[in-house]
């Protein structure tokens, strides 16, 4: 492993957790390999399904031992950042299809104290976040589309993260590089290898049944990829 890159962080989503045991869900995770604990706040309006809101995430950092990376596939992001912020997100994601003042919205979160993230869908192109590419802290890049789990991974994810690397590099932007969607053992270690630095896991991590044992060995197999 390269020395000078930061290990790959593990994010499972809790979107594919037991909501009706969400605190145990949250608490076995404590000591497991994840780093971040990701959670989706969709509308049913930005995207085709309504998952959580403020309340839950309230409860959910009364029990995390993690950092919440909060996902917002929402309208009008913009008049929500200080509720999300308060209720305990560490970093906070937008979609670029859904600010049209994007540059501002950044600054918000950033004033707040948060990560400042930016999402693209699988159809939009990097090459949109030249002009802010520097003033990120991470792109989340979309391997399906956005407000379902269980989708299946969009192979050409892999062209657009090593696409997306080369234009960081080349802004001089610190973001890291977080791939979200059909994320699984069958991927994971390609997409570590084409520049992802942060990987989503949903129904992979908990369909299984045991969700830290699937982290820890999802964890050993991108730890293993030579940079």
């Amino acid at each position: 492993m390269n020395a000078t890159r930061p290990k790959p962080q593990l994010a499972p989503s809790l979107l594919a957790s037991d909501f009706a045991n969400l605190q145990a869900e949250v608490e076995r995770l404590a000591d497991s390999a994840a780093d971040w604990l990701h959670c989706d706040v969709m509308d049913g309006r930005f995207v085709p399904n309504i998952s959580f809101g403020v309340p839950v995430l309230e409860a959910i950092a009364r029990y995390a031992k993690q950092p919440l990376d909060v996902h917002l596939m929402i309208e009008s992001p913009q008049d929500y950042l200080h509720a999300i912020r308060d209720a305990g997100a560490s970093s906070i994601t937008v979609h670029y299809e859904a600010c049209p003042h994007l540059h501002r919205v950044v600054q918000q979160i950033k004033k707040l104290g948060c990560k400042a993230c930016v999402a693209l869908n699988p159809a939009t192109p990097v090459s949109l976040l030249e002009d802010i590419a520097p003033d990120l802290d991470m792109v989340l890049v979309m391997s399906v589309n956005p407000g379902f789990g269980g989708q299946t991974f969009i192979p050409n994810t892999l062209r657009k993260v090593a696409a997306l690397k080369e234009l960081l590099v080349d802004c001089g932007s610190p973001a890291l590089i977080e791939i979200d969607g059909g994320v699984s053992s069958d991927n994971a270690a390609a997409l570590v290898q084409a520049g992802a630095d942060v990987l989503v896991a949903g129904s992979f991590v908990f369909s299984g049944g045991d969700p830290v044992g699937t982290l820890s060995k999802l964890r050993q197999q991108v730890d293993e990829v030579a940079y």
